[in-house]
C-alpha cells in the first residue's frame, strides 16, 4: 500500500509520504517557510511558531507546519488534495505577531553581535516582522553561562528554540544542557554551571539562530561579508569532513562544516572548527640546514643542492606523515624508488596488506551504518578517533542498532555490549558466528588501528575479515591519519613495513611525519609545515604547505577521494609540497615528467583511474587474506590524547587549553555519596 499524498501547498500540488511534515513538503513544492526550532536532523520541538501556515478547511487558526503531518491534513469537499497557503493574510498577520513577541526581550546587540550579517533572526525579522514595536517596557535580562574555552555565551538574546539542547542531548549525548523555568523566568542553562564535555560541542554555534551561542577564539575578529570562502576537506582524522575554510587576508579566521550526507551530514569536530590558530604558529618559513649541531637559515638553492648532494648515491628511505596529499606521496614515491630507495606510509605500525583494497579499506561505506541493525566495534574508540562518524553510530543505535564492543570500555555516548578486552574475545566471536551462520540482518564491523597496529595486526585483521563474511556484515576500517588510504592505493608502502624501509637507509626522506622517532645515525630530510618533533630532528628542513594552502586530493576512511582546495598561501618561503619534490627531482638529474599540478594529477589518474572519481566510493573486490591465530594480548586504545594527535593541533593554544581541561577533568576528585 503506497503511502504518497497529494497536497497543494500555494497552487503548487506535490505528491510526498504522508509521514512528511508540512514544512518538509514545502521544501519539495520549492516554497520557503521560515523558522527558528526546526531543523531537519533534530527531533521537532514546535515551540517557535515562526512557521505558522493556513490549512484551508482545517481549524480557524494557523498552525504549526513544522509539527503537522501531511497525513493528518483533511481533503477538499471532492476529494481534492488539502491546502495549504503560507502567504495569506492570516499567515502573515501571524508572523509578525510571532516576530514581535521574539523581539520583545531581545537587546539590541546586532552591531556589536558576532552573528550580525548571518543571523537568521536578522533576515527573518527583514522579511517577515514589522517595522515598529508597541514594547515600552524594560527588557528582560539573563546571565550567561559558561561553556568552556570554545562557546562564548550571550543569553539574554536568546529565543529559547531549544536547537543546542536537543543537538548535545541527541546528537552529541551528553545531557549537561536544559531548560529551565516558565514563561518570562525560562533560560536554557547547563547542569549545576558544568562545561561541555562533547567533542562536537561547538556545531551549537551554526545550530544557533540568534547570536546567543558563538565562537569564543574567532571572537570580533571579522564579520561574515569581509572573508573570503573556500571549500574543502579537513584533515584532522580520516573521516574527510566537508569543511569550508574564511579567511581574511592571508590568514584563516574560521573552519565551518558544509553539508555531505554521505561523510559527515553537516557536523564537524571541535578539533576540526578550531584548529585554525594552529595554522599561524610555530610554521617554518624558510629552508634550514643543520651545521655544527645548530640550524641555520639558508635559501632554496642551496637547501635544495645540499638535499640532493646527500641523497646522491646514498640509500634513501621516505618516510609519509599524516597529512600528506596524495600527489606529494605518489611525487615522493616515483622520485625515491627511481634512486633505489623505499618508502612507507604505515608510520603507526598498522599491518595492512598493500594491495588488498578490501583489506585496508574494507567494503562498507559511512552510510551503510544508518541502516544497520547491528554494529560491532573492534580496538577501537569512534569517539576519540572520528567523533563524528560515533554521532552517526549514536543515531543509529537511537534507531534500534545493536552496538557491540571488543577492546577497552569507554564512554562511547550510547549503550553497547562490551564482548570483551582482548583478541581472544574476537576469536571466539568468530567461531560463535560460524556456527550461527548470518541472520540477514544489515551488519558492518568497524576495525580500528588499535586492533592493527601491533605485532599481530594481520592475525587480528584476517580474524575481523573471517568474521564479516561469516556474518555477511560490511567491513569498515577506521583509519586516524588523513592521508593513509590514498598512500596505500598509491603503494607507498615496503614488504616488511617501517622496520624493513628503514633497514640500513643512510638517508631519511620525511614527508611530514611527526610521530615516528627516528634513531641516530642516517641524514634527515624533513618536508613540513610545522617545527614539531620531525623538524628537531632534521638534518635538512624544506618548508611545505599545510592543507589549507594548497590543493590536494586526499582518501578518507571508506575510500572516497575529496578535494581540498587552497585557502591561503604558506607563509615566508614555504612551498607547495609537490612543487618542492619536483624541484629536487630535478636537482638530483631524475626529473619528474610533469611541471604542473594538473600534469602531475594526469600522471595519478593513469596509473590509479580510481582516484579521478572525486566523491565517489569505489566498490572493492572482496579477497580475504589467510586465516591466522593472533596473541592473547588486550586491545589498546591508539589516541592518547583527542586534542593533540597531529603537529597543527599541537601549535594550537585552543587545543593545548581543551587538552589539559580534559585531563583536568579525568583525574577530579569524585566527592564520597
Amino acid at each position: 500500500m503506497t503511502n504518497l499524498k497529494k497536497i497543494s501547498i500555494d497552487g503548487t500540488i506535490v505528491e510526498v509520504d504522508g509521514a512528511m511534515t508540512i514544512i518538509q513538503a514545502a521544501e519539495v513544492a520549492g516554497v520557503e517557510i521560515p523558522r527558528f526550532c526546526y531543523h531537519e536532523r533534530l527531533t521537532i520541538a514546535g515551540n517557535c511558531r515562526m512557521c505558522l501556515v493556513e490549512v484551508v478547511g482545517g481549524p480557524p487558526k494557523p498552525a504549526a507546519s513544522c509539527a503537522m503531518q501531511v497525513r493528518d491534513l483533511r481533503p477538499g469537499p471532492n476529494g481534492e488534495p488539502p491546502v495549504v497557503k503560507t502567504n495569506s493574510p492570516m499567515v502573515k498577520k501571524a508572523r509578525e505577531g510571532v516576530m514581535e513577541f521574539l523581539l520583545i526581550n531581545h537587546p539590541l546587540d546586532c552591531p556589536i553581535c558576532d552573528q550580525g550579517g548571518e543571523c537568521d533572526l536578522q533576515d527573518q525579522a527583514m522579511a517577515y516582522g514589522v517595522d515598529f514595536s508597541r514594547y515600552r517596557e524594560p527588557k528582560r535580562a539573563s546571565e550567561d553561562l559558561n561553556l568552556g574555552p570554545l562557546v562564548a555565551t550571550t543569553m539574554t538574546r536568546c529565543i529559547s528554540c531549544t536547537r543546542c539542547v536537543r543537538f548535545t542531548s541527541e546528537v552529541a549525548g551528553i545531557t549537561q544542557m536544559g531548560q529551565t523555568g516558565r514563561g518570562e523566568d525560562s533560560e536554557i542553562t547547563s547542569y549545576l554551571n558544568m562545561t561541555l564535555d562533547s567533542n562536537l560541542q561547538g556545531n551549537i554555534i551554526d545550530l544557533c539562530p540568534v547570536g546567543a551561542l558563538t565562537s569564543k577564539p574567532y571572537a570580533f575578529t571579522a564579520r561574515p561579508w569581509e572573508l573570503t570562502k573556500t571549500e574543502s576537506i579537513d584533515v584532522m582524522d580520516a573521516l574527510g569532513s566537508n569543511i569550508r575554510i574564511d579567511t581574511k587576508g592571508r590568514e584563516v579566521m574560521r573552519i565551518i562544516p558544509r553539508n555531505h550526507d554521505g561523510v559527515n551530514e553537516e557536523w564537524i569536530s571541535d578539533k576540526t572548527r578550531f584548529i585554525w590558530d594552529g595554522l599561524r604558529r610555530q610554521r617554518l618559513d624558510t629552508p634550514y640546514i643543520r651545521e655544527n649541531g645548530k640550524l641555520r637559515k639558508a635559501g632554496w638553492g642551496e637547501a635544495l643542492a645540499a638535499a640532493a648532494a646527500a641523497m646522491k648515491g646514498k640509500t634513501v628511505a621516505a618516510l609519509v606523515g599524516d597529512l600528506a596529499p596524495v600527489e606529494a606521496v605518489f611525487s615522493l614515491k616515483q622520485l625515491v624508488e627511481g634512486l633505489g630507495g623505499k618508502i612507507e606510509c604505515r608510520t603507526d605500525g598498522a599491518k595492512l596488506p598493500a594491495g588488498n583494497r578490501s583489506a585496508y579499506v574494507g567494503t562498507a561505506t559511512i552510510e551503510d551504518i544508518d541502516s544497520a541493525k547491528s554494529i560491532l566495534l573492534i580496538g577501537t574508540n569512534p569517539r576519540d578517533e572520528a567523533p563524528v562518524l560515533n554521532a552517526r553510530i549514536r543515531k543509529a543505535w537511537t534507531l534500534g542498532a545493536n552496538v557491540a564492543l571488543i577492546g577497552q570500555a569507554a564512554d562511547l555516548t550510547y549503550d553497547y555490549h562490551h564482548v570483551g578486552t582482548d583478541r581472544a574475545a574476537l576469536v571466539s566471536l568468530v567461531a560463535e558466528a560460524e556456527q550461527a551462520g548470518p541472520d540477514g540482518k544489515a551488519a558492518v564491523i568497524i576495525l580500528g588501528q588499535g586492533a592493527i597496529n601491533e605485532a599481530d595486526g594481520e592475525a587480528v585483521l584476517s580474524q575481523a575479515m573471517k568474521l564479516a563474511e561469516v556474518m555477511g556484515a560490511g567491513l569498515l576500517v577506521l583509519h586516524t591519519a588523513a592521508s593513509r588510504v590514498g598512500a596505500m592505493d598509491v603503494g607507498a608502502v615496503t614488504d616488511g613495513g617501517m622496520t624493513a624501509a628503514m633497514d640500513g637507509a643512510q638517508v631519511v626522506y620525511n614527508l611530514g611525519a611527526d610521530e615516528v622517532e627516528i634513531a641516530p645515525g642516517p641524514f634527515v630530510i624533513y618536508q613540513g609545515s610545522h617545527g614539531d618533533r620531525g623538524a628537531h630532528r632534521a638534518d635538512l628542513i624544506l618548508p611545505g604547505a599545510a592543507y589549507t594552502e594548497e590543493n590536494g586530493l586526499f582518501v578518507n576512511t571508506e575510500g572516497r577521494p575529496q578535494l581540498a582546495l587552497r585557502a591561503g598561501f604558506a607563509p615566508g618561503e614555504a612551498k607547495e609540497n609537490w612543487a618542492i619534490l619536483r624541484a629536487l627531482s630535478a636537482e638530483l638529474g631524475a626529473t619528474l615528467p610533469w611541471d604542473s599540478l594538473a600534469g602531475l594529477r594526469r600522471a595519478l589518474i593513469a596509473a590509479h583511474p580510481h582516484l579521478g572519481a572525486v566523491d565517489q566510493v569505489a566498490q572493492n573486490a572482496w579477497s580475504r587474506i589467510p586465516l591466522r591465530e593472533p596473541a592473547k594480548a588486550g586491545f589498546r586504545p591508539v589516541i592518547k590524547d583527542f586534542y593533540l594527535t597531529n603537529p597543527i593541533a599541537r601549535a594550537s593554544q585552543v587545543m593545548a587549553e581543551l587538552s589539559a581541561q580534559a585531563r583536568a577533568r579525568a583525574t577530579a576528585p569524585l566527592a564520597a555519596e
